[in-house]
């Protein structure tokens, strides 16, 4: 069975005045229907980059190759009106900070609602508003009928994200791509978060690209892992093959610097080789 997204090779340069420098080397991974495949990776990896590569969002001075394949149909190849389609409709994406994500001068509900008309133009507005009403009701936005027409800055960041990805589920797409979304949020925000990403998972039946430097969220909502440093994937498996059975020295290192009930506060952490 073919994968739902396969990525074949990819590698990603940007030219700079100083020449080109490189940030991707040559990734290969699949990510199959209902299943969560996690790319992890310390900051500056290469993560966020095969990212937007995937939908085409990275910066005019990038260069990209390799093949991109999204339901067996080339992203690298397809036109803007095919990439409009795609971002969103079919893959799309929760960023890391949510405030980046939403327009501060906007209701967040006509927020999510252009979201839904963008891919929906043929629907009433009384449709479009009540699709953004169940997306907001999706994520567990309390009173989300009587705050649709708030503001962002009238959000906590743990309901700040819920929106974000309201905006993402609108439309019902088959993948996810969500890059460090707890990152900026206290850990019990993050337990709701990362709660509400596998039931809306596993209602909608999609599937995950989940991107973070944090192997304890990782543990939690990946099925696979790929382990990424300077812009490559040193080891690929599942989750008990890369907590109990990791083959490659860098991983080892991550394991070691995670610290954990049996950590000895009196040593520093285990610091990842260079």
């Amino acid at each position: 069975m073919a994968a739902l997204l396969s990525v074949d090779s990819l590698r990603v340069s940007f030219l700079t005045p100083q020449g080109e420098s490189p940030a991707v080397r040559g990734i290969s991974l699949d990510v199959h229907a209902g299943e969560t495949l996690a790319l992890v990776g310390e900051s500056g990896s290469g993560k966020s980059v095969t990212s937007l590569a995937i939908l085409r969002l990275l910066a005019a001075n990038a260069r990209v190759s390799g093949r991109i394949l999204f339901c067996e149909q080339s992203v690298l190849d397809m036109d803007q009106q095919a990439l409009q389609q795609l971002r969103g409709a079919g893959i799309a994406m929760v960023f890391q900070e949510p405030m980046t994500s939403l327009n501060p001068v906007m209701p967040v509900g006509a927020q999510v609602a252009e979201a839904v008309r963008t891919h929906q133009p043929r629907l009433s507005r009384a449709e479009v508003k009540s699709i953004a009403l169940e997306a907001l009701d999706s994520v567990g936005l309390p009173n989300a009928s009587r705050r649709y027409s708030e503001y962002p800055h009238q959000f906590s960041g743990g309901q700040r994200q819920r929106i974000v990805i309201a905006m993402a589920f609108a439309n019902r797409p088959r993948l996810l791509i969500a890059d460090e979304p707890t990152t900026a949020l206290d850990v019990s925000v993050q337990a709701q978060i990362l709660d509400l990403l596998a039931g809306l998972r596993e209602r909608f039946g999609l599937a995950m690209l989940f991107i973070s430097h944090d192997l304890a969220v990782v543990a939690q909502v990946a099925d696979r892992i790929a382990i990424l440093r300077h812009g490559e994937i040193l080891e690929q498996g599942s989750r008990d093959d890369i907590f109990f059975r990791p083959q490659n020295d860098y991983t080892r290192s991550l394991l070691a610097a995670v610290p954990t009930l049996r950590t000895r506060r009196d040593l520093p952490l285990a610091s990842l080789s260079r």
